[in-house]
């Protein structure tokens, strides 16, 4: 009788087991999907695509509808949403290692002036089309300029993308050249932001 109750413990402990088990395969295979979405390579071709939309492998940001019922769900409070979530994608953007040696005086005055540009761009859409708007959550690694796009959850266009570019200027060094882009002339023109001198030294990779 022991015997029995012995085995049959034991193929119960062994079915609860595998049943909880996860094999770490899915997770090798989701972080080889997520490399190779954000390739360095893609992203820099992806600043040569004359799209207007926001791509499959773009990650969004969601954040809460509009409601009348709720006044902290207005549309002023929204954009704030959508500004600190691009100062935050901002930050991440540019990595660890330059944040740290970048003076925090300069880095709010560029965080601060990316979340005033975003609202500006989004002047232009309809208040009560604001909560239709969000912010991609994949900024470009290695040397792809690419920080954030703004566009409509509805249709995917996309309104504006946010960049940043690396200048080495000569007898100067090297500069981060902040600036963005809006769909009205099909992304062509730069429109400048601001500019943060680096160091005669090249940076490191971005999100490094």
């Amino acid at each position: 009788m022991k015997r029995w109750v012995r085995k049959t413990f034991t193929i119960l402990t062994a079915i609860v087991t595998l049943g909880l088990y996860v094999p770490p395969t899915t997770l090798d295979a989701d972080a080889t999907e997520k490399n190779k979405a954000f390739s360095p390579k893609e992203n820099i071709e992806e600043k040569k695509a004359s799209s207007t939309n926001a791509t499959d492998s773009d990650h969004f940001l969601d954040l809460p509808d509009l409601s009348e019922d709720d006044p902290q769900l207005d549309p002023e409070h929204y954009l704030s949403n959508i500004g600190e979530v691009a100062k935050e994608q901002t930050v991440a953007k540019l990595g660890p290692r330059i944040v740290e040696k970048i003076d925090p005086v300069f880095m709010d005055d560029i965080l601060n002036n990316i979340e005033n540009e975003v609202r500006h761009v989004m002047k232009k859409v309809e208040e009560d089309e604001v909560s239709n708007y969000a912010i991609t959550l994949d900024p470009a690694p290695g040397y792809g300029e690419k920080i954030f796009h703004v566009y409509n959850t509805n249709t995917n266009a996309e309104l504006a993308r946010f960049d940043v570019r690396r200048d080495n200027r000569p007898g100067e060094g090297h500069w981060f050249n902040f600036h963005y882009h809006v769909s009205e002339d099909q992304f062509e023109k730069h429109y400048a932001i601001a500019d943060l001198y680096w160091d005669k030294n090249t940076p490191p990779k971005w999100m490094s």
